[in-house]
């Protein structure tokens, strides 16, 4: 594994040499995505030349925390923060007791929830993950009203007053939206291809 390894990363620089780039010695990092539990090569030393590559256990590509072991832990808690920023960030109108909660909710489905849902369509979610966003939203949407769980309103009361549909609904949407594009691909597309991969199965008899 470790052969291999290095073996690509001295193609991929080669390759990007002879186009005119360069690939930095002191800023490249790699990132190992483990697709099962079984056990993995221990003290594998990626190396660009004399170079040792650090190794991270999560990364940041295109807004999205990318992790090992199929986890999106970090991502779904990044995008409740980013979500928390948006708000922050229109303070003035989600805030303001002048602004009708309608017009509230409208200006929240355009600009915090996609915040929020940047990705969604390839998450591998767990119930804790949608749970949390589901916590988070009605936090936001309780911020906007101006009320707390202590004024014991039910979220749906919530959500009728804001004009706003449940997030975890609007995932679902977005997921099957995803699917619909997909199956409109063309069949031998590399995407459409995977879809037809034959898997080793990893248990153990």
């Amino acid at each position: 594994m470790q052969s291999g390894v290095n073996a690509r990363l001295k193609v991929w620089r080669q390759t990007l040499e002879s186009k005119g780039f360069k690939l930095s010695r002191t800023k490249t990092e790699y990132l190992e995505y483990k697709f099962s539990d079984r056990t993995h090569e221990a003290n594998i030393e990626v190396k660009l030349d004399a170079q040792v590559i650090p190794k991270r256990e999560s990364f940041k590509y295109l807004g999205s925390i990318i992790q090992g072991y199929e986890k999106i832990d970090e991502d779904i808690a990044h995008r409740i923060g980013t979500g928390w920023m948006k708000c922050r960030l229109t303070f003035g109108v989600l805030y303001d007791k002048n602004v009708p909660p309608k017009l509230k909710g409208k200006f929240y489905k355009v600009v915090v929830r996609p915040a929020m849902l940047y990705g969604a369509e390839c998450w591998q979610v767990k119930n804790s993950h949608v749970q949390n966003i589901k916590v988070a939203e009605m936090r936001i949407l309780r911020w906007m009203c101006g009320c707390t769980r202590r004024d014991k309103i039910k979220n749906e009361a919530i959500r009728d007053r804001v004009g706003v549909a449940s997030v975890e609904d609007k995932m679902w949407e977005s997921r099957l939206r995803w699917f619909r594009h997909v199956k409109r691909i063309n069949i031998d597309a590399p995407l459409r291809r995977c879809e037809r991969l034959a898997m080793e199965s990893l248990r153990r008899c």
